[in-house]
């Protein structure tokens, strides 16, 4: 009997050290370490103010040469010579190949032979003529003579007319055994080689000059109205998207293609940049350029479809972040265009963005330099700089914006500086009691 008192007794009081135990852990997070759930959090904050905003379209363009020619021979013959070599910088005059001009150059001389005969056939008659002409005054000769001799003179004279005719014609032609370059510019490659047989209709190769091109883009119809010729620049980018050259459209295409339905917009500029005459670029075209009230991408959350940024408010908590939709045009730069939703000079926090809940507590500054000028990505915490060893800030060096998908932040940890989150825990995060 004594002993079943002292079991009942012994479980009697592990019943109460337990129910004590467990009292203690559930008071714990409402005494002082919860405290610090009202802490405000320090955010820098920005003053949201007009800038320029840029209507633009990235189009794929092609590069143009303004003179670029294939060049074709004038003769047919063989092939004797080509002095140049595909991709050569030539200038006006230079030959480009040598047709082989032994038989022409043989002409001609057979044909500046018969011109020296006509040549002395010319004098002679006209030397009889003038003979005759003074023995017509003397009486000596009749006159039936005398014309004959003038005839004979001005037959002379037409012979010795065609047939320099004919040189000079030889000549020319023999300067087309010789393929020159029209205008400077750079040799494209030789199809053709030394013996080959070539005609008139035989491509022998391509001359372009690069120096003045032409970006040729291709853009939707509606759009195309938007267009304005002189004033609507077309911009040739690199690799990273940066402006290149600019080209101001100088012809925009009546009727748009048959088989696209796409309008081709082109722009000339003088190529300073190396930019070679057929090549594919990246080509924008600024629709329109206007001033517009910005917000930096960085200070944007989304949520399903509707876009928030946290502006400065006031509240029961003193000064607080205030989740306020905004409407969004296009991006120029690192900012959006806002459409509506807060006005110019409303202070929008910039930093910290992943840590905030509409109605937190926060200590706002003004936004740091390199925070205004360049992004660090949605929830960029302060200057933007990683912290080490820092679990509560996993976005601030990704740059990757945030899409929270709802109010809580399920599995997220506490304030930094040890303080719980300003209206409770997370939903699926775990608080550790005080010991």
């Amino acid at each position: 009997m004594q002993l079943v008192r002292s079991w009942s007794a012994g479980l009697a009081a592990l019943a109460l050290a337990s129910s004590a135990c467990k009292g203690s852990k559930e008071d714990g997070p409402q005494g002082g370490p919860g405290g610090a759930a009202g802490k405000a959090l320090p955010v820098q904050v920005q003053a949201l103010a007009p800038g320029q905003v840029r209507d633009t379209s990235e189009y794929l363009g092609t590069l143009v040469s303004r003179r670029s020619i294939t060049i074709f021979p004038q003769v047919a013959g063989y092939v004797q010579e080509i002095p140049l070599k595909p991709g050569a910088q030539v200038k006006a005059g230079d030959v480009l190949l040598v047709v082989d001009p032994r038989q022409q150059r043989a002409g001609l001389r057979a044909t500046q032979a018969q011109q020296a005969s006509a040549k002395a056939q010319r004098e002679f008659a006209e030397t009889t003529r003038k003979r005759s002409e003074q023995l017509l005054a003397e009486g000596l000769l009749s006159r039936q003579d005398y014309d004959q001799s003038v005839a004979q003179a001005q037959q002379a004279e037409a012979s010795a007319r065609a047939i320099e005719a004919q040189t000079q014609a030889q000549e020319v032609q023999l300067g087309f055994y010789k393929v020159s370059a029209p205008f400077a510019g750079v040799v494209g490659n030789y199809p053709v080689k030394v013996g080959d047989y070539v005609t008139p209709q035989t491509a022998l190769t391509q001359l372009d000059q690069s120096r003045l091109l032409e970006v040729a883009v291709q853009v939707p119809v509606e759009r195309a109205r938007d267009i304005k010729v002189g004033t609507t620049p077309v911009e040739v980018l690199d690799a990273d998207g940066k402006p290149l050259v600019s080209a101001p459209v100088f012809f925009i295409a009546p009727t748009p293609s048959p088989t696209t339905q796409l309008v081709e917009v082109r722009g000339a500029f003088e190529n300073t940049v190396g930019l070679r005459a057929g090549q594919l670029v990246r080509a924008n075209v600024v629709y329109e350029t206007r001033d517009a009230l910005q917000v930096p991408t960085f200070a944007v959350t989304r949520i399903s479809s509707q876009s928030f940024v946290y502006t400065v408010g006031q509240g029961d908590a003193g000064t607080v972040a205030q989740r306020t939709p905004v409407t969004l045009g296009q991006v120029s730069g690192n900012a959006y265009e806002v459409m509506g939703g807060v006005d110019a000079g409303t202070q929008v926090v910039v930093s910290s963005i992943q840590l905030l809940r509409d109605g937190a507590p926060i200590q706002p500054m003004p936004a740091k330099q390199e925070a205004q000028g360049a992004p660090h990505g949605v929830g960029g915490s302060g200057d933007g700089q990683p912290k080490q060893g820092n679990p509560a800030q996993p976005e601030a060096d990704g740059g990757q914006p945030l899409q929270p998908q709802g109010q809580g932040m399920p599995g997220g940890a506490a304030r930094p500086g040890g303080g719980a989150h300003p209206q409770g825990p997370q939903p699926g995060g775990s608080t550790t009691p005080a010991q």
